[in-house]
């Protein structure tokens, strides 16, 4: 039995089949994310989460047809050609590419993937698909007449969206968080151009600096343009307010694909009123409106694209990316009828937009006038969301919060990371932190990286009080706190049917060597002595030297590395951030032996 085996087994977690970031009842929560329009118009079909099914409806009103369920959690939808084949990407730990029958609402076929399938993008003749492999940093390419992977795509940290133009020739792939360290000058997420017919990268677009979090793209009806959600984050500046974006405003990159450049990036905020955590982008078939999902907020932001175009292109006119008036006469916000905004799409004379936690779609009329009808469509009844669920609803939710700038989730993305520093006042002002994950954080006090906060129940409502700048009820604290304690580990994408591979096996050898010294601050089963120590990472701006030891469950997933975000890989931290051996004893090993330890810490 390995060690994660132990860890798993003392503690009571368990890797979920195929929904492992928060166990919670199916029956409770259908939790509608994705969805998309059929040719006709009348038909859409919806993507259904956490209980694994997809949903078809049908006619006007719209009323559920039939569902379908899947082996996986449904991540992304595509619809064939011919509208006869709904093409579904479950995440798990292998991935799967499911193949549905659009007319009886069944299951047609499987075909493996990546760990994370999501964001399916179908060719133009139907042939072939692209999948991006979340948690493998890749994008899968898949003949569909031969059912196999014809290329393998290897792009940046976690591809979460991706669109193909109408031609079939260009790839857009967005990625979720920033890759490389944390205390460069210049850290943000980025899009991957590929061309799909060469097989070959085109151009790497980095999105502003501060741009994280990335959710949604979409592309122009002639392929000209890509459309990209994300948060513009302000991180050298303290957070010492919310006010006018101080911290991180919400924004929409559009990329000129021909000429592989940023054409321009608006604010979706306005004045005093934030636009919460985007997250959907679609584009009605005629061009005229651009709608963005608010899933902070509870919002669906219509602009109109062709007049905003020539704002972007003319001269003279003040930076769009810090104007917070710049969208006043391009864009309308309304409000929806449910909690957590997500999946968006046009059909007919309507945009649907799908409420993750209330369980309802919203439909809106079109064209919109300033109170445009929007009507609820309920998706079926189900039972009352259990504590932990109204705690994640909470995590997401921006109204909580000083005039909906941000909501738990901006800086902590799936109770995770977002890849940037930040300068906290729980320790002072001038000595930036890097954003650590929340997985078994109220098993592992004390929290944050000085361990400033002796529990992560306290972390929790001090974080409300001075991040979100709000005070809260006892009850929506404790709800907070269960849905993080829920939260279960993601099995690394290395593993091999959740064992580990040689090489790891190596590694797990050598972090118990006294030699190398790693299990003395690192024991199992939490990997972690719950110690502060000074590990020789002290930097010119940091008030003391000693850091609290962390858990090193999902490594894999949380670069970048140490306190000051310094360390972009692992190997980083076993070479170049170790050089007294102070964070074990590393000098001495061989190349070979530090991509063996590697591998098996990237394995936990």
């Amino acid at each position: 039995m390995t060690h994660l085996s132990i860890f798993l087994v003392l503690t009571g977690l368990t890797f979920h089949a195929y929904a492992v970031d928060a166990l919670h009842d199916p029956t409770a929560c259908l939790s509608p994310e994705t969805i998309v329009a059929g040719r006709d118009g009348k038909t859409l079909y919806i993507g259904e989460k956490t209980a694994c099914q997809v949903a078809k409806l049908d006619g006007d009103p719209a009323t559920i047809q039939s569902r379908v369920s899947l082996p996986g959690e449904p991540t992304g939808l595509a619809l064939s050609p011919d509208g006869h084949v709904l093409y579904v990407t479950c995440s798990s730990p292998a991935g799967t590419l499911c193949a549905v029958d659009t007319e009886n609402v069944t299951l047609l076929d499987t075909l493996p993937s990546g760990a994370g399938a999501c964001a399916p993008a179908l060719s133009p003749n139907g042939k072939t698909i692209f999948v991006c492999n979340r948690f493998e940093n890749s994008v899968s390419q898949i003949d569909l007449n031969t059912k196999t992977e014809i290329h393998r795509y290897p792009v940046s940290r976690e591809p979460i969206a991706s669109a193909l133009t109408p031609d079939g020739k260009t790839l857009a792939v967005a990625h979720h968080l920033p890759a490389g360290p944390a205390n460069a000058e210049h850290v943000a997420a980025s899009v991957w151009l590929i061309d799909a017919q060469q097989q070959r990268t085109l151009a790497e677009i980095a999105m502003p600096n501060g741009g994280t979090c990335v959710k949604g793209l979409c592309l122009s009806p002639d392929g000209r343009f890509a459309f990209v959600t994300h948060i513009l984050a302000h991180f050298p500046l303290p957070t010492t307010q919310l006010d006018r974006g101080w911290m991180a405003n919400n924004a929409l990159t559009v990329i000129d694909i021909p000429n592989a450049r940023i054409f321009g990036t608006v604010l979706l905020d306005e004045m005093d009123r934030g636009a919460a955590n985007p997250w959907a982008v679609a584009c009605s078939p005629d061009g005229r409106y651009l709608g963005v999902t608010h899933a902070g907020t509870h919002e669906l932001s219509l602009i109109n694209w062709p007049a905003l175009r020539p704002k972007l292109e003319s001269p003279g006119q003040s930076h769009p990316a810090t104007d917070l008036h710049f969208l006043k006469d391009y864009r309308i916000r309304i409000p929806l009828p449910g909690r957590g905004p997500r999946g968006l799409a046009f059909t007919g004379p309507k945009a649907v937009v799908t409420l993750y936690f209330s369980n309802n779609l919203a439909m809106v009329a079109l064209p919109p006038d300033a109170q445009p009808a929007v009507k609820s469509i309920s998706l079926g009844e189900t039972a009352l969301p259990d504590t932990a669920r109204r705690g994640e609803s909470l995590f997401h939710d921006a109204s909580i919060g000083f005039q909906g700038w941000q909501s738990c989730s901006t800086c902590h993305p799936d109770a995770r990371v977002d890849g940037l520093n930040w300068d906290l006042l729980n320790d002072g002002l001038g000595n930036p932190k890097n954003t650590k994950s929340l997985l078994l954080s109220h098993q592992t006090p004390p929290a944050m990286s000085t361990g400033v906060r002796e529990t992560a129940e306290e972390a929790v409502r001090s974080g409300m009080k001075h991040i979100l700048f709000s005070v809260r009820t006892e009850i929506e604290y404790s709800a907070i706190d269960e849905y993080l304690k829920s939260l279960r580990p993601w099995p690394s994408p290395i593993l091999r049917d959740s064992r580990f591979q040689e090489a790891a096996r190596r590694g797990e050898r050598l972090f118990h060597d006294p030699a190398v010294g790693c299990a003395k601050c690192h024991p199992g089963p939490l990997f972690t002595d719950l110690t502060s120590y000074d590990v020789g990472t002290r930097g010119p701006l940091d008030k003391t030297g000693q850091f609290d030891t962390p858990h090193l469950i999902e490594l894999w997933r949380t670069a970048p590395y140490l306190h000051d975000g310094g360390a972009a890989t692992l190997r980083d931290v076993l070479t170049t951030r170790n050089a007294n051996d102070q964070h074990g004893k590393t000098s001495h090993l061989t190349p070979e032996q530090i991509r063996d330890l590697e591998a098996f810490l990237m394995s936990l």
